[in-house]
């Protein structure tokens, strides 16, 4: 019976239901947000969120039932577990935030669609070197954001006055939001040779250090990619090595009887 059910669950027809399910709940819950539509069809919404929310508990009952402690093992299980658990708090004054948080019923479209799945994973196993990236990042950061202070704090003090405003103003050139006229040629109108500052800076920054993350998140993902066409090929040189069992067992069947 447990078996029966976890293949059912398994079932392109059942996953692709489910998604269906997670966009119709991502639109009644943005037109809760919306005063005029509540005001004509609440009862509506409202009920269309509960029976929403109940096929999302039924789903993850039925996988505790299928599964049993096998369930808890899976990462994805456990966010949706959790997902769906934010969504039965009561709407008391102290869990009201967590009332807020419904709208993260949204992500279950990440576990449910395998291909997002594959992009959050490699993302996931990007983070290692991504951490040396900014680690790398921040000491750039810092030491650039001592610089501008030193050279520019006393004539732009809303820029530079601090080392905490001098890091978010690079931040923002980082960016390149409004960083030619709206920081650096003001600067330059008093400071001639800035840009031997600002331009390595943004070099260094917007394409060298962010290309390396997009670089290192791609990697991930095609690793990732990789793994799942091995398992492929891997499962289907196993069903084919079992069929050749199968056909020679048959054939030394036709054969033992034919001898007699």
């Amino acid at each position: 019976m447990q078996q029966k059910l976890d293949e059912w669950l398994d079932q392109p027809m059942v996953g692709n239901f489910i998604i269906g399910v997670i966009l119709v709940n991502a639109v009644v819950l943005g037109l809760e947000t919306s005063s005029s539509v509540m005001a004509k069809m609440g009862g509506l919404i409202s009920l269309l969120d509960k029976a929403c929310l109940a096929i999302f508990v039924a789903e993850i009952a039925a996988k505790l039932v299928a599964r049993g402690a096998r369930f808890f093992r899976d990462g994805w299980n456990l966010f949706d577990f959790v997902i769906v658990g934010i969504a039965l708090v009561p709407a008391a004054d102290a869990f009201s935030v967590l009332r807020a948080l419904r709208i993260l019923r949204v992500l279950r479209v990440v576990s449910a669609a395998p291909r997002l799945r594959r992009v959050v994973e490699g993302f996931i196993t990007a983070l290692p070197g991504m951490g040396s990236v900014f680690l790398l990042m921040s000491i750039i950061f810092y030491i650039g954001a001592v610089i501008a202070t030193k050279i520019f704090g006393d004539a732009f003090p809303e820029w530079f006055g601090s080392l905490g405003q001098s890091g978010y103003t690079l931040f923002q050139i980082m960016t390149l939001e409004s960083w030619s006229m709206g920081v650096v040629r003001p600067v330059m109108e008093v400071y001639p040779y800035a840009w031997a500052f600002f331009v390595p800076f943004i070099l260094v920054t917007t394409f060298a250090v962010v290309n390396l993350l997009v670089g290192l998140i791609v990697n991930s993902m095609q690793d990732a990619h990789q793994e799942e066409d091995v398992e492929r090929t891997d499962a289907y040189r196993d069903d084919v090595v079992a069929r050749l069992e199968a056909i020679e067992v048959l054939l030394k069947k036709i054969v033992d009887s034919k001898e007699r």
